[in-house]
C-alpha cells in the first residue's frame, strides 16, 4: 500500500509559503520549508522528500541551481521537482522541463491548481489518499 510522500516547499517569500503550507497541511501531507536552495539541499540531505515545490526566484541560490544540484546527485534520483514559477509562456515552461524539473506550477495558482500538480507528481495510490481540503 502507497503512503504520502514527504513534501519539500522551497519558498522564499512569506506569503507563498503560508499559502502553499496551508495548502499542504490540509491535504495531510507531512512538509517541511525551506526558505532558499541553500536551505532546501541540507532539508533533502536530512530528510528525502518525495516531492519538492521548487520557487524559481529566490535569491542566493535559485531554484535553478537547485534543481541542477539535486539531479547531479545519485542518492536524490528518486525526488519529484515541480517548478513553482511566475514566468507563464510556453518556452519558460519548456525551459523548466529540459532542465531537469518534472513539472511546472504558475504563480499565482489557485489550492485547486496546487493539489492537482502533486497529485500528477506523486504515486496514483497515494494521491488518492490526499484528503479533499477545498
Amino acid at each position: 500500500m502507497s503512503e504520502l510522500p514527504f513534501v519539500l516547499l522551497v519558498e522564499d517569500d512569506a506569503a507563498n509559503r503560508g499559502l502553499a503550507s496551508r495548502i499542504l497541511a490540509a491535504c495531510g501531507l507531512d512538509h517541511a520549508i525551506a526558505n532558499d536552495g541553500h536551505e532546501a539541499l541540507e532539508r533533502i540531505a536530512r530528510h528525502l522528500p518525495g516531492l519538492v515545490l521548487m520557487d524559481l526566484s529566490m535569491p542566493g541560490l535559485d531554484g535553478w541551481e537547485t534543481t541542477r544540484l539535486i539531479r547531479k546527485n545519485p542518492a536524490w534520483n528518486g525526488v519529484r521537482i515541480v517548478a513553482v514559477t511566475a514566468h507563464a509562456m510556453t518556452e519558460d515552461r519548456e525551459r523548466a522541463l529540459a532542465s531537469g524539473f518534472d513539472d511546472v506550477l504558475t504563480k499565482p495558482y489557485r489550492p485547486a491548481d496546487l493539489i492537482d500538480a502533486i497529485r500528477r507528481n506523486i504515486d496514483p495510490d497515494a494521491a488518492a489518499l490526499l484528503a479533499a481540503p477545498i
